[in-house]
């Protein structure tokens, strides 16, 4: 190392150790938008869901149409994955489209992934929860505006909590 290098990264170990602590634990801390991974056993996910909603979120199972009371809940609040309580929808998105399954137009950003499913031999757009990976439903291209689309979900993939 000559002595201009030398120089240069003591000048920048010295910016660093007079930078603010507070604004080093700013730049380290953990983004509200990024959502950390929630993983548990089977055995674990057995323990803390019912046999049924263990059949849809870990197994990918569907309820029966016009089973769930969250197809008719009509107050405001938010739609939360049953499996990790992460929040997927707000009663803003949701819409009755005549299916026998909670239904929306719209997703919170970023909380869904969506992968292809080939389970009734014509594809279909699957989506899961973000933070979980529990299988929430599926979504189509017959939902109204503003997105024209119709996130059909499981009834017991998800909580409702009220305002």
């Amino acid at each position: 190392m000559n002595r201009r290098d030398f120089v240069l990264s003591g000048s920048a170990l010295l910016g660093l150790a007079w930078a603010s602590p507070t604004v080093l634990a700013q730049s380290l801390a953990p983004r509200p938008d990024k959502i950390v991974p929630f993983e548990l056993s089977e055995s674990e996910w057995r323990e803390r869901l019912s046999e049924a909603r263990f059949d849809i979120l870990r197994e990918e199972g569907t309820e029966r149409a016009h089973s769930s009371p969250l197809n008719d809940e009509k107050r405001a609040g938010e739609y939360r994955c049953a499996g990790c309580d992460l929040a997927l929808f707000t009663s803003d998105m949701k819409y009755d489209s005549g299916t026998g399954w909670p239904s929306f137009f719209e997703v919170i950003d970023g909380h869904v992934g969506t992968k292809t499913d080939f389970k009734l031999f014509l594809p279909r757009t699957e989506y899961h929860c973000k933070r979980c990976d529990g299988h929430q439903g599926h979504v189509f291209d017959d939902g109204p505006e503003p997105t024209g689309k119709r996130w059909c979900n499981n009834g017991l993939a998800l909580k409702f909590v009220p305002s």
